[in-house]
């Protein structure tokens, strides 16, 4: 893992795609460059420890470190060359197609972008659906990057305007029936994706029609040594906040030499600048009007701890494009900075505040806020009325029920670390939270599931200190003594020298500069809804409070009812008959099995006995009864083990769908593949099918087209044989 540490022999487990994938060189093996032998498994045999000065000593307890690509397994046994184009994909590529008009596999290049698109679909969905927001900042600002870049490579096939929350939309449908918390995070993730590409659309296209001009003109002047110098590069993302990686990403794409240093120096020369009016301060990911406003030593002052109100003027407005501006009108989306502020921002796990700003003759709905330097808060969202001047004095308005509800669920999240150490140990460190109106999230370090007793007890715990009706108190302390005291801090946070104490009695106290009711009978009732793994050695609660809880509770009575009518019995005894009826299922489903396997391999003789020929080759093609895939390959393996020299092609209605399957012999491998034929042969039931030279399968939507797909098998083979 290092120069130092547990050590030992690796064991790699590589599978041989095939010569159509390879380099074609004589010395081609395992190591090779090239494509063919792909890398499934790695173990390491964790044997010694290895000091600074390479000296390795035998270790304790020996173990084994291994790892396997799940999706490289998924797409080999799919048939697949790469994992783009296994099942975990391709029903996003699909759609990606459908939007761009586009076909995918004929071009490299518009291949890549799907590629593209579809990967960072994926991960934008789960990181939004993580509590992960587009920002300036910290995995906000690689979630926005990933996005942008994206929504880029869109552009390149042709898709204009609010494309990519579609393609995050199907990832979630794909994906949430494996991972269901996916499904709560549908509405969010389409207010995201359709707020950041709204904000990015104009200036991608803006900064792409300048970025061409600038490209077509280096190569008029300078030919193959057109270079992009470091300066325009700096322009385009200082003035108009295009991303760097993005044109990094064009220059390669159009073969023209990127000035890297020079940016860098560009970039190093505004910091120095910048440094001369504040300290400390990371500037990479802030837009112009942020960095102006620094420079000017503007801030805002947090007042939120005692009102959720207050008069005030507005300092300065920034517009879309990340720059300042005098106005702005009915519409327009901007961030305001005020001298003071009720708003908490965004920070230490709990979610920005919402509410409105208004004024005579206008009001801006306020979404989020958010603090991307200290001391400067912003109030981002929408114009609904009137126009916004620079100077005008306003009124800020935080949102009661949100905050509030907010509130009840920041101070059961202390409660609940507080219990969790009670009852799992005090090794239970937070890892991470979300607090918001809805719900609360707590990630944990832990090296076990939390069984079904702990959060039983856990709960109680927490409920019954929320029954004390504890009064909650904060203070302001010196750091080093809030943490003698025996204040918990979180690990990896940065305090000030000045701290933030929230105390729950004796129960709970920890640092913090989050919002909280005034006593934990507020809270009235917490209910723990899951308790998941996501990551080693770290678990997540989630869990929900007051008239959330209540509600929850409510509706597990009423599914409880509704189980127990369809039952016709007591709830009581509902455990059981359900376990009755599971197993009966898997036993007619076990003998439903059996039969059609049995009914398919009767005739397999009679079947190898026919066939027809094409140009000496015995063709077989038949339809047989599926209930599984696995009916489908047992037949195939069958007819492979019993056909000595041929090409056969089985298909199957398969829960209304087309499952197809071709085998070709090794000695007609070179004659007739069986992925080619597969995937003519898929065509006629709409689908797309791939595998080895000798063994290929695919599926298609259009059933009924089955018994024509396996008619035309004779014709497809006389086609492919004459290629």
């Amino acid at each position: 893992m290092g120069d130092t540490g547990p050590c030992g022999p690796c064991s790699e487990i590589h599978i041989d795609l095939g010569k159509e994938v390879g380099c074609d060189r004589p010395d081609c093996a395992v190591g090779c460059d090239c494509d063919r032998f792909l890398e499934l498994w790695n173990l390491v045999f964790m044997q010694f420890y290895r000091d600074e000065n390479g000296t390795m000593t035998r270790l304790p307890k020996p173990s084994i470190d291994t790892g396997m690509g799940l999706e490289r397994v998924a797409a080999v046994l799919q048939g697949k060359f790469n994992n783009f184009d296994s099942d975990l994909f391709t029903p996003i590529i699909e759609h990606i197609c459908a939007l761009a008009k586009k076909e995918y596999g004929l071009d490299k290049n518009i291949n890549a972008s799907m590629r593209v698109i579809a990967d960072h679909a994926r991960a934008t969905t789960f990181l939004v659906a993580d509590g992960v927001l587009p920002s300036n900042e910290g995995r906000g600002y690689v979630l926005r990057r990933i996005m942008r870049r994206a929504i880029r490579f869109g552009r390149t096939i042709g898709l204009k305007g609010l494309f990519f929350g579609t393609v995050c939309d199907k990832v979630l449908d794909n994906m949430e029936e494996a991972y269901p918390h996916l499904s709560s995070s549908r509405e969010l993730l389409n207010k995201v994706t359709h707020n950041e590409e709204t904000r990015f659309g104009e200036t991608l296209d803006h900064g792409l029609a300048m970025l061409g001009e600038k490209i077509s003109l280096l190569k008029r002047e300078q030919g193959d040594d057109a270079l992009i110098d470091g300066e325009f590069i700096f322009k385009l993302y200082d003035t108009f906040g295009f991303p760097v990686d993005i044109v990094r990403d064009i220059a390669i794409e159009k073969h023209v030499s990127f000035d890297e240093a020079g940016f860098e120096a560009a970039m190093a020369k505004q910091r120095e600048q910048s440094r001369r009016s504040w300290k400390g301060v990371d500037v990479d990911h802030l837009s112009s009007g942020i960095t102006q406003l620094l420079e000017k030593g503007k801030s805002s002052a947090f007042v939120g701890y005692t009102t959720k109100a207050v008069d005030t003027t507005v300092d300065a407005i920034i517009n879309t494009e990340g720059l300042l501006s005098a106005d702005c009108s009915q519409g327009e989306r901007v961030q305001v900075l005020c001298s003071q502020t009720p708003f908490y921002a965004e920070s230490g796990g709990q979610v920005g505040d919402i509410g409105t700003i208004s004024w005579e003759n206008g009001q801006m709905q306020v979404e989020s806020t958010t603090e991307p330097v200290k001391g400067l808060i912003l109030h981002e969202g929408l114009i609904q009325e009137g126009v916004l001047k620079q100077g005008v004095s306003v009124n800020l308005s935080v949102a009661d029920a949100v905050r509030d509800a907010t509130a009840l669920n920041h101070t059961a999240t202390h409660l609940l670390h507080a219990a969790m150490k009670e009852v799992l140990g005090d090794h239970v460190k937070q890892a991470g939270s979300l607090v918001e109106e809805e719900r609360l999230r707590f990630d944990f370090t832990h090296f076990s599931p939390v069984s079904t007793g702990e959060i039983v007890a856990i709960e109680n715990i927490v409920n019954n200190e929320i029954r004390k009706n504890i009064d909650v108190m904060s203070a302001v302390l010196d750091r080093e003594t809030a943490i003698s005291d025996g204040a918990t801090a979180l690990f990896g946070e940065k305090y000030d020298d000045e701290v933030r104490v929230v105390s729950i009695g004796a129960f709970s106290k920890e640092l913090c500069g989050g919002t909280h009711t005034s006593a934990t009978g507020d809270i009235g009732f917490l209910k723990i809804v899951s308790e998941t793994g996501i990551a080693s050695g770290v678990r997540r609660i989630e869990a929900v409070t007051g008239k959330r809880a209540v509600s929850w509770a409510q509706n597990l009575v009423s599914q409880a009812g509704e189980i127990s009518d369809i039952l016709s019995g007591p709830l009581g005894s509902a455990g059981d008959k359900i376990k009755t009826l599971m197993k009966r299922q898997k036993e007619l489903e076990q003998e439903v099995a059996r039969l059609t396997a049995k009914i398919a391999l009767s005739d397999l003789d009679d079947l190898l006995s026919g066939g027809t020929d094409v140009n000496g080759i015995k063709v077989i093609a038949c339809e047989v009864m599926l209930d599984s895939p696995k009916t489908l390959r047992e037949i195939g393996d069958k007819i492979r083990d019993k056909m000595k020299s041929g090409i056969a092609v089985i298909g199957g209605n398969l829960n209304g769908k087309a499952a197809l399957l071709s085998l070709v012999s090794k000695d007609l491998t070179n004659t007739v593949k069986a992925g080619a034929l597969i995937s003519e042969v898929a065509k006629i039931v709409g689908g797309k099918g791939g595998g080895r030279p000798d063994m290929a399968q695919a599926g298609g939507p259009m059933a009924d087209k089955l018994s024509e797909a396996i008619g035309k098998v004779p014709e497809i083979v006389q086609g492919l044989m004459g290629k």
